[in-house]
């Protein structure tokens, strides 16, 4: 295991101990969340060696599929799909011209099919070799493994878009310097996190599906994943909520703690966050755009 010595966000060198929460998703392993007082990031600390970590993805759930499934929660799960992808869409290029597009964590190419069909040029990153290559079919186009990013001109692409991805990435101040090193000066990126301080992520507390220890190696609030991105170049232009994720994440919530109304209950949680949210602006989770200096 891996353990940080100091906070990859503000350098600080001392953690406080935040919360115990185990792997409800695959090995029922238990790791520590710790916090930096200074800046608020909370982490998963110590973490997974890199040739260890696989393993905690090693599940056909955890990627996005292509098979079509029958049964009911499905066909729910791809009809919100559908809706959040060209919501999505539309937050991460509201106000531009056509122009490059980047996903990184594409998955298996949903949402920059619907990028290129709204005409923009597509290109994605993906490190899961299945869905890299699935996602190569589906939208006849460049798919990168994540050391091929290297190799990409500086100031590329008009808009970069990560949905639920930074949370993963074990070096942070790394991956924000490739950001801006092959975005174009003035163009805008897309970050979608989990929020810790949404109600759901107070009200499930060490059961909170969006924890996911220990794939999600960082856990950010508003101030603190503004703080990482301005120090590498990045200025804050707004957030936008991602309303539908509340269910999907009160649902896997529920499912880890097993409770017996298990649908009932997770509907009104997911209700009562971003009833909440409305207020707050502390959404399950939310998009931030950020534009490159």
């Amino acid at each position: 295991m891996n353990s940080h010595k100091n906070c990859p966000v503000c350098n600080n060198n001392e953690f406080r101990p935040f919360l115990k929460v185990k792997d409800h998703f695959l090995t029922k392993q238990e790791f520590s969340l710790q916090t930096c007082p200074k800046c608020e990031l909370v982490l998963t600390n110590p973490f997974p060696e890199k040739q260890e970590i696989g393993k905690y993805y090693d599940s056909d759930e955890y990627y996005s599929h292509p098979e079509k499934s029958t049964s009911f929660f499905s066909q729910i799960y791809e009809a919100v799909k559908k809706v959040n992808i060209k919501y999505k869409f539309k937050v991460a290029t509201s106000g531009l011209q056509k122009g490059s597009l980047l996903d990184i964590g594409c998955g298996s190419g949903d949402f920059l099919n619907y990028a290129k069909e709204q005409g923009w040029n597509i290109c994605g990153v993906e490190p899961n070799e299945k869905a890299r290559q699935y996602s190569k079919e589906k939208t006849k186009s460049n798919i990168l493994s994540p050391d091929e990013v290297l190799s990409q001109a500086d100031h590329l692409y008009d808009v970069i878009t990560m949905w639920h991805v930074l949370e993963h990435v074990e070096d942070l101040n790394w991956q924000c310097q490739q950001l801006k090193r092959i975005l174009k000066p003035g163009g805008r990126l897309i970050i979608a996190l989990p929020n810790i301080h949404s109600y759901d992520a107070q009200h499930y507390k060490e059961y909170w599906a969006a924890y996911d220890v220990p794939r999600h190696l960082y856990h950010f609030g508003f101030s603190t994943i503004r703080l990482l991105l301005n120090k590498h170049g990045f200025n804050f232009l707004k957030r936008e909520p991602l309303k539908w994720d509340a269910y999907y994440i009160a649902l896997l919530s529920e499912k880890s703690k097993s409770t017996p109304l298990t649908y009932p209950m997770a509907v009104l949680n997911a209700w009562k966050s971003n009833v909440k949210a409305n207020k707050s602006r502390e959404y399950s989770s939310n998009i931030y755009i950020f534009y490159a200096t």
